[in-house]
């Protein structure tokens, strides 16, 4: 399967990206870090799977609002027929490791013939030093998020920059490097693949202001925040370099 050509974002998927850093907050005696892929607690790390990991961290994600069943079990098993057992499986390793009760629960709140929430009071934790942030930015519609220097992440879980909640795009489906000079795009072994002007990339790929990526459904531009480069407007790119995207093939 191949991306839909850049420049054609797939009607209502659009709300499914989200940008940000990786979650990191802490709850009583424990913390999850999203960019370690941890959760610790009482200064130890706990041995938690990975996608008890991720429902936690979606009920971090969207707390205090509830989660309803269906909605966590197609971003656990996206595409995939899955029984509300398997769920309630999750739940139960996701208290069992927190200290946490199904009949006084702390953190995860059952919601009656509905789904679940996280109840409990997580603050963000502060983090050692703030990542240093460049001028480079990728944006889709009317959002758009800095690059720090050093990896960002783009796919389907929970610890990565510029998340998309769709079944075409892996956990880890791409990274960008960035260090001294313009940013490069690597496809993490996606089923997929990660197109840059409308060519599959096999390789670390430099990209330029303006370039389009599309990953699944969403079409990013990479653009810089100076006003020297390329900017959005009504959704499309403009400035000195604007190229025709060509669909993949």
């Amino acid at each position: 399967m191949y991306g839909p050509p850049p420049g054609e974002l797939l009607a209502g998927r659009e709300e499914a990206v989200r940008a940000g850093p990786p979650l990191q907050v802490r709850a009583g005696d424990w913390a999850f870090d999203g960019a370690a892929r941890q959760l610790v607690r009482a200064g130890e790390p706990v041995a938690i799977t990975p996608k008890a990991f991720d429902l936690l961290g979606a009920l971090l994600e969207a707390r205090p609002r509830a989660l309803s069943k269906a909605e966590l079990m197609e971003r656990l098993w996206p595409g995939t027929f899955v029984t509300a057992a398997s769920l309630a499986q999750l739940v139960t390793e996701v208290r069992r490791l927190l200290g946490d009760s199904a009949r006084a629960p702390r953190y995860v709140r059952t919601v009656h013939r509905y789904g679940y929430a996280f109840c409990g009071e997580a603050l963000p934790t502060e983090a050692a030093e703030a990542p240093v942030r460049s001028d480079w930015l990728i944006a889709w519609g009317s959002r758009e998020v800095m690059l720090p220097e050093g990896e960002s992440l783009i796919g389907r879980a929970p610890d990565v920059l510029v998340r998309i909640n769709a079944i075409e795009v892996s956990r880890h489906h791409a990274r960008i490097r960035l260090d001294t000079g313009p940013p490069t795009l690597e496809d993490l072994g996606s089923k997929n693949g990660t197109f840059v002007e409308g060519k599959r990339i096999d390789g670390p790929t430099v990209l330029r202001a303006g370039d389009q990526v599309v990953v699944g459904p969403a079409v990013l531009t990479v653009n810089r925040s100076s006003g020297a480069t390329s900017t959005r407007r009504g959704g499309a790119t403009t400035g000195a370099r604007r190229r025709t995207p060509r669909a993949p093939g």
